[in-house]
This record gives C-alpha cells, structure tokens and sequence, in this order.
C-alpha cells in the first residue's frame, strides 16, 4: 500500500498526517512514479496554511520530487518504465512514495544527478535559472542584490550568478549565514542582524545603488529592497517567507525613482514544454559542469514532513531540504 502526507484542515506543521491511498493506473498523458526524494520549499507551507488555497480538504501537497517511472499512460511519448525522471511543477502530491501525474510536466534527470540532487534543484533551481536569464537578464559585471542568500534558493544563485560574472551581493540573517552565502560565490554579503542593509549598498556601489533586487523575504523588507534600487531599477518580488506585501501604493515608485515591480512565478516561466525543457537543461548544463554545486543542509523522512516544516519555519535550515520516502 502506498501513502502520503496530507493535511484535513490549515495550520501549522502538527495538521501533516500520513495516510495510507492507491494512486492506481496512469491515465491518458500520465505517468506513475516511484518517488525517490522529495524536495521542501516555502511554497509547501505557503498550501499548509492557505496562503495559496487548495480546491479541496483534504489535500497533499508537494511540487518537486525526483522519481523512476513505474507506468506509462496512453498517448505519452519520450518516457518509458525505469527512466529517471524529476519535476518541479504540477498538481500537488509530491509528498508521498508513488505518484501519477501528467508527462508534461516531468524531465529526464541525467545519470550524473543523483535523486536527491534532483529533487533539491529542480524547483529552486529553475527559479534562479529565470530570475537570472529571463525576469532580469543579468549581464557579466552587473551588481545585483539577494535577500536570503544563504537559503535554498539563495545558495544556487550565487552560485549561478558567479559562473555569469555577476556580482551577487547577498543579504542573509546571521554571520554564519553571510559566510555561506560567500563561500557559495556572493561577491559581498550584508549580515541583516548586526549591518544596514541601504547603507552597505550604499557603500559597495559607491553611491550608485543597483539596477535589480531580488526578494523573496516579503513583507518585512519590501521599503529597505526599493531603497536600494538605483532610478528605473527593478525590484523582483518572488516570495513572502515574512509575509506578503499587500496595501502597496504605487506612489512610492514614483517617489523613489520611476521604478519597476513584478511578482513572477516559475509556472508562467515553464507554461510551455520547451520553457520547460531550456531551463531544466541550462539547469542540468551549470550543476554536471560543476559551476553550481547542490547544497543539501538537511534530510527528513517523508513521514517526518511536520518536523522539516518548522524547521523551514523558524530558519532553522540551510541551503537545500530533501524528504526522503
């Protein structure tokens, strides 16, 4: 019998339980996996707690898992049983130790990537790969700004951002977080706790500020973020780890020098299969190269899934979260 982590009402960590459940045959453009690591991201505590609403309760949850396919529905082409495969996108139900979903949304993972590997760059990976190449295309010699440098994400980026030649300053919550995010290829970091963050840009650009932020803190950093944009900067909203940004007034753009916002996600990025399939392999192009190494901090059990929750919750993590079936 298969399982999965579920929740029947929002909340915190303790509403994740595991049930027993048959996920059955694959249907037409599906395929069933045996899942074998599952990737944790904000996003997962985003559905726990109904930031992002679910159509119905009880619901799982999870986007990102690397996985074997087991069986191949009608009218799907390019997968067979035992390919290694990895996703990011989807209907949620990663978290569980088999799976059906639709192809379209699944690669091919390469022999040199493990599954845990997999699973924790797919969704945080193709994040960077189009906050860097295609919300804002950074260029060799840029300086950009990165809040939470040395989470998931932020550790990947600098790396990433190394490799293009740009010069990733990043911003993280404690000295040893600064000195991970410099030792994954930041060209400065900005220790949040003790530093000022304006003032820091301030200095390392020599007055100038920068042409693009990335935050996926949220709420509680939002007027420091625009504060550090030189006038028609970018400010690249793609989280809400504090809490959303709401009741914005478009003045305040204006006042601070005719600047741009946007609130992009991976899906709209990957809406296409050959979206799809240019990230994943660029993705796959930085880590088999060596130029992005995978960073996982931590490993819980996928009936553990509470318990890695609010670690992510409280901080607690670094770099990237597998929960392993």
């Amino acid at each position: 019998m298969a399982y999965r982590i579920q929740f029947e009402r929002l909340g915190g960590p303790e509403v994740l339980a595991r049930v027993d459940c048959e996920p059955g045959a694959p249907g037409a453009g599906e395929l069933r996996l045996r899942q074998h690591a599952v990737g944790l991201n904000f996003i997962d505590v985003y559905v726990r707690t109904g930031l992002y609403p679910v159509p119905v309760l009880p619901s799982s949850l999870g986007t990102e898992g690397a996985a074997v396919v087991e069986a191949v529905g009608s009218g799907v082409s390019g997968f067979k049983p035992g390919d290694r495969v990895a996703y990011a996108t989807g209907p949620l139900g990663a978290y569980g130790d088999v799976r059906v979903m639709p192809a379209a949304h699944v690669v091919h993972l390469p022999e040199g990537i493990s599954f845990e590997q997999g699973a924790a760059i797919m969704l945080k990976g193709l994040t960077v790969w189009y906050l860097l190449r295609k919300t804002h295309r950074a260029q060799a010699g840029e300086t950009v700004l990165w809040h939470a440098a040395a989470g998931g994400v932020g550790l990947l980026a600098c790396q990433w951002a190394r490799a293009l030649g740009v010069r990733l300053i990043g911003v993280a919550g404690s000295a040893a977080k600064a000195g991970l995010a410099r030792t994954h290829g930041a060209w400065a970091v900005i220790d949040s706790s003790r530093e000022n963050v304006v003032q820091r840009v301030l200095e390392l650009t020599e007055g100038r500020k920068l042409p693009v932020v990335y935050d996926s803190v949220g709420k509680a950093t939002w007027e420091t973020s625009l504060d550090c944009l030189a006038p028609f900067g970018l400010m690249v909203s793609f989280g809400n780890a504090s809490g959303p940004v709401s009741g914005v007034n478009l003045g305040i753009l204006a006042q601070k020098g005719s600047l741009y916002v946007t609130r992009p996600t991976l899906g709209t990025y990957v809406a296409r299969r050959d979206q799809l399939e240019e990230g994943s392999r660029e993705l796959f192009e930085q880590v088999l190269s060596g130029a992005v190494k995978v960073e996982i901090g931590q490993r819980f059990a996928l009936a553990d899934a509470g318990k890695a929750h609010a670690a992510l919750e409280s901080r607690a993590t670094t770099g990237s979260t597998v929960l392993v079936p």
